[in-house]
């Protein structure tokens, strides 16, 4: 979880830095962190879109210029052709629900989270999948 929080330093996100960390075997596969795609401007250098539109925690996921950790260790892993399929996730924070449904069909089998995130639909989902989502 430390490297979770490691990876979260580098999040260009003004609201949240969330880190996220895939592993297998107690190997370290891909991580990701929240931030603009490559090569497209940075929050921190145009400002919230969020923020502009008061868009509340846990609504309207597409108001936003950038990918979220989990979306981007799940691409980091593809990118260089880790294979997710029973790997275990270190967040810095509990999965919204679009990287709950993403993390389901990448066949994470666990979840390891430090900070609450408001989705009850990414819990009752993550719930019906059959993921051991942790908190600590």
């Amino acid at each position: 979880m430390s490297i979770a929080k490691l990876v979260a330093k580098r999040s260009t996100c003004l609201r949240r830095k969330v880190g996220a960390v895939l592993v297998k075997d107690k190997r370290i596969l891909a991580t990701g962190y929240n931030g603009a795609p490559t090569g497209i401007k940075h929050c921190k250098d145009v400002g919230c879109l969020r923020e502009r539109l008061k868009v509340k925690p846990g609504e309207r996921h597409e108001l936003c210029r950038g990918l979220h950790a989990e979306q981007n260790v799940i691409i980091q892993a593809a990118y260089y052709g880790a294979i997710t399929k029973g790997t275990t996730l270190y967040a810095t924070h509990m999965p919204c629900i679009i990287c709950s449904k993403m993390l389901i069909n990448a066949g994470v089998k666990k979840i390891l989270f430090i900070e609450g995130y408001p989705d009850p639909l990414a819990d009752e989902m993550l719930s019906e999948a059959n993921i051991e989502v942790v908190r600590l």
